[in-house]
């Protein structure tokens, strides 16, 4: 079995007893909610996903003072997090993982899922106090490792039919002979803007046209009639490529850039996605911004946050 110890208090670090992640912040008023999302993008992804029963099955207890992940199977075993009040103007937060592993498992954990997990974990509790004091006065840094493993291990693109909401590049190429369409979720604190987005093409090729959350951009080259159009809805971002090789230049070409074509977008944009997912606000900068902005707005003006 695999558990995490680890405890975290404002006036100093230390470690103790059974493996789980313990901080304790200030708890003014009510006190800490648990929300699920104080994590940043690689928490989410994990545990995200089990309020919608995708992959965990989900369990709040006292009021968000208790939330617990129950695994599935494979999964054998559980996350919870706790918050205990320790009196008027205190509370301990609570992290705590078990876990049974194979000896394989174990390996895979050991190696690979530990170091991650314990950064994210540090990181929530990071912003748990950023929300409630304002900052950590000693923000977890990751290890070179750590950024090395996430490199590997980022989200990558899915392959989709061209979607209907991208009207501009449906209407922008007549008979194409190649389409395609790329997607990768949209994590919160991502720029919902598509032209935002343009560095996945090296903001090389001029704009033609936006609507309703699409961009075409103009990437004709040797002869090519090509567009690109990059689409941010609701969930996903969106690269979709159309192409006609009409004339006896562009045809040799594209013969042979489509091979690469396919690699090259996909490489593009998980590198952008990756990029701007690391340099957008944590989730506690944002819960904290917003929380500023409604207490400068006052509760009554009717301005939402």
């Amino acid at each position: 079995m695999a558990g995490g110890g680890e405890q975290r208090d404002l006036q100093g670090v230390g470690r103790g007893g059974r493996e789980g992640h313990r901080q304790e912040p200030p708890d003014p008023g009510l006190g800490v909610g648990l929300r699920l999302d104080l994590g940043d993008g690689a928490f989410r992804a994990h545990l995200g996903p089990a309020v919608e029963g995708r992959l965990d099955q989900c369990r709040a207890v006292g009021e968000g003072r208790r939330v617990r992940f129950d695994g599935a199977p494979p999964w054998d075993g559980f996350h919870e997090l706790t918050v205990e009040p320790l009196g008027a103007d205190r509370c301990r937060v609570r992290h705590v993982l078990e876990r049974e592993f194979g000896a394989g498992g174990r390996l895979t954990w050991l190696l690979v899922v530990r170091p991650v997990h314990d950064t994210i974990i540090e990181e929530l509790f990071d912003n748990i106090e950023r929300v409630t004091t304002g900052g950590p006065a000693r923000p977890v840094r990751r290890s070179a490792r750590v950024r090395l493993l996430r490199r590997l291990l980022w989200a990558r693109p899915e392959t989709v039919a061209v979607p209907e909401r991208a009207r501009l590049l449906r209407a922008a190429v007549d008979r194409p002979g190649y389409t395609d369409a790329y997607r990768m979720e949209l994590q919160p604190g991502l720029p919902r803007d598509p032209a935002a987005w343009t560095g996945i093409l090296r903001d090389a090729f001029p704009v033609l046209a936006r609507e309703d959350g699409e961009l075409l951009l103009d990437v004709n080259t040797a002869g090519l009639t090509a567009r690109a159009s990059i689409l941010v809805d609701e969930r996903y971002l969106t690269l979709s490529t159309a192409v006609a090789a009409a004339t006896l230049r562009s045809r040799p070409y594209w013969g042979v850039v489509r091979r690469a074509h396919p690699f090259m977008a996909r490489t593009m944009l998980r590198r952008t996605h990756r990029r701007l997912a690391l340099a957008a606000p944590s989730a506690g900068e944002r819960a904290r911004d917003a929380g500023t902005a409604v207490s400068r707005s006052g509760p009554g003006d009717g301005q939402s946050a």
